[in-house]
């Protein structure tokens, strides 16, 4: 859907002007033919499918500054699973990926030995005194602190820690808040003044998972190499210079805009409006904070970036700031995104699931204390 949008653009742009552009050709690097080709290997040359399923396809660069990176780069020819001595390869990922998930899952998640339901009882009890608008306003304002700000201060903590264990430092907590706010949202959804509730109308319901599904392909370009969330692999602040980027420098704020306004267009509740108000808040800040720390890590190659995109998506290319390649869509069928798109789909099959979850966590009462108490 996205790349059919995108191309409804492209013939106007065709027709503007490079001027604009050339102004920071000093800063493009020679550009070798392979940059620009696209031939396919023998394994794959007559299996399209396996070929970008395996293999990502280069899209021709011609017009581009190449600053910054291609963004959703896969060969299945250079992943190994490796050993877990080698500390490189996919058991290495799924080891790290186990490990971080269980130590949520033990001192957070489980009321008996984790601490998320203490700071639910915390919020609701002492802080918003059962008010539940309260506690979803405090874990708006919580959360942005933490997850930014822990990614403010990434220059600093690398240079104590190194990158790796900083992404865990990061990583941990942001994934604790997050998990105790969409339980908390799923389960006080329908609080407060009901404006309207259409979630059961098939229409309705077909467009909102149409939107969301798109928004999650919008929301997620930080985990084109999963190896780094996971810190397999050196995490690094990447530039991506191609892929939706085209379309809009913050993919995640406008994929959060689509996916609170497909959840809200379905239950209107102060509730759930108070929430989306608060999700998109955050992001609208981290445009700013992320353009902020971009420039302070790649300098002139950030503003030339930026001087191309525009976080209104469509914007920079109707005002002819970027040119869409004539193989755009080579840049939106990588296997990352696949996956992501697959994902989704796998997200929307386990709602159900995910309703049973929050219900089951709130029944499960509050239970003082975790796994720490004995030590605290």
């Amino acid at each position: 859907m996205i790349p059919a949008v995108v191309i409804a653009f492209a013939p106007p742009t065709a027709l503007l002007s490079h001027r604009r552009m050339s102004s920071y050709s000093h800063m493009r690097p020679s550009t070798s033919r392979s940059l620009l080709s696209d031939e396919p290997t023998a394994n794959n040359n007559n299996n399209p499918l396996l070929s970008i399923i395996t293999k990502s396809r280069t899209s021709n660069r011609a017009n581009d500054l190449l600053v910054g990176e291609d963004s959703g780069v896969f060969d299945i020819a250079n992943e190994n699973w490796g050993s877990l001595s080698n500390g490189t390869g996919w058991s290495t990922f799924l080891l790290a990926v186990t490990t971080i998930l269980t130590a949520v899952a033990v001192l957070w998640i489980n009321p008996s030995t984790g601490y998320g339901d203490d700071m639910v009882h915390l919020l609701e009890k002492d802080v918003a005194h059962g008010n539940s608008h309260l506690v979803t306003l405090a874990f708006g304002i919580i959360f942005p602190i933490v997850h930014s700000g822990l990614a403010s201060l990434r220059p600093i903590g690398e240079s104590i820690v190194g990158p790796r264990i900083w992404r865990v430092i990061f990583a941990f907590p942001s994934l604790c808040l997050s998990y105790s706010w969409i339980v908390y949202f799923i389960s006080h959804i329908h609080d407060g003044y009901e404006l309207y509730n259409i979630s059961q109308i098939s229409w309705v319901h077909t467009l909102a998972w149409t939107i969301n599904f798109i928004s999650f392909l919008f929301l997620y370009p930080s985990v084109y190499n999963l190896k780094e969330v996971a810190a397999v692999d050196k995490p690094t602040l990447h530039l991506w210079e191609t892929g939706i980027i085209r379309i809009t420098r913050h993919p995640q704020y406008i994929g959060q805009i689509l996916w609170s306004t497909a959840h809200l267009a379905m239950v209107g509740t102060t509730f759930s409006a108070l929430t989306m108000i608060l999700l998109v808040a955050h992001h609208a800040f981290a445009c700013w904070n992320g353009d902020r720390r971009l420039e302070a890590e790649h300098g002139e190659r950030f503003m030339a970036l930026k001087e191309r995109t525009s976080i209104i998506p469509f914007r920079a290319i109707i005002d002819g700031r970027q040119i869409l390649p004539p193989d755009y869509w080579k840049e939106l069928i990588r296997p990352p995104i696949l996956v992501i798109a697959v994902g989704s789909f796998g997200a929307y099959l386990a709602h159900p699931y995910m309703q049973a979850g929050a219900a089951l966590y709130v029944k499960a009462g509050y239970s003082p204390g975790g796994i720490l108490f004995g030590i605290w």
